[in-house]
């Protein structure tokens, strides 16, 4: 069975940075595409961004693009999500997904872990 599991969230000041890390088990991930979502209060979950786990190939969304930084260890089978210049609309439940290549649902879910950016 596959299982997610997200850590590294906390609470940052604007300005600063955290990393979260996914560890995957379960299953061989090499045709797998590994993605980061968000969630804030009120609003729908949105994409973050995404890696393959073999070529290691990489999307963000464009609220992210040059602050955020997504890879994978495939040693460790856990990939992270490192955050920089973080700013207070940051502030989001941020979950890891997995999906196969060749599909476009992420369809195995982390619990998710929490990361609040203070103004």
């Amino acid at each position: 069975q596959v299982q997610l599991v997200e850590s590294g969230g906390g609470l940052v000041q604007a300005g600063g940075s955290l990393r979260l890390s996914c560890a995957a088990s379960g299953r061989t991930f090499s045709n797998y595409v590994m993605g980061w979502f968000r969630q804030a209060p009120g609003k729908e979950r949105e994409f973050v961004a995404s890696i393959t786990w073999s070529g290691g190939y990489t999307a963000y969304a464009d609220s992210v693009k040059g602050r955020f930084t997504i890879s994978r260890d495939t040693a460790k089978n856990t990939v992270y999500l490192q955050m920089n210049s973080l700013k207070p609309e940051d502030t989001a439940v941020y979950y890891c997904a997995t999906r196969s290549r060749t599909s476009s649902l992420y369809n195995y879910w982390g619990q998710g872990t929490q990361v609040t950016v203070s103004s």
